[in-house]
């Protein structure tokens, strides 16, 4: 889901992004992947952007190679799944804004279940912007 609003001078768009699970077929998530990166690149330089969703996958708690796009304050191991998400805000110039601040444990977690507690929701805004977030933290 995409909703651009304009606020005096300023555009926004805020994009909704729901990833395929882990099981899910290469195909669907293809096509996923295929679906987000048009919508980034029809959104003009010169405004905003805003990607918050479920990715499905782990960035983990280092920043290991996407010095970029991880702020280094993450949850747990990186997955296979987390490349996509990293290699796809590596490409648009965006950061993780939820791995620029140090939480606790408990404002990082986005999905516990009684045998895992993972993070899997994100939100992306485009590097120039970065200093526009001052915060970030998903409600549980």
């Amino acid at each position: 889901m995409t909703i651009k609003l304009v606020v005096g001078e300023c555009t926004l768009n805020v994009v909704s992004a729901y990833a395929p699970q882990v099981g899910c077929d290469k195909e669907i998530k293809r096509s996923f992947w295929e679906g987000l990166d048009d919508i980034a690149r029809s959104i003009p330089p010169s405004e905003r952007l805003f990607i918050g969703g479920d990715f499905n996958g782990h960035i983990g708690s280092s920043a290991g190679g996407y010095t970029e796009v991880h702020g280094g304050f993450g949850f747990g191991e990186r997955n296979g799944g987390a490349s996509s998400l990293l290699d796809f805000a590596k490409v648009f110039d965006l950061v993780i804004a939820n791995s620029s601040f140090s939480k606790w444990e408990e404002n990082l977690v986005t999905y516990q279940s009684l045998v895992a507690k993972t993070q899997i929701d994100y939100l992306l805004l485009r590097r120039c912007d970065r200093r526009l977030c001052e915060d970030c933290k998903f409600p549980r």
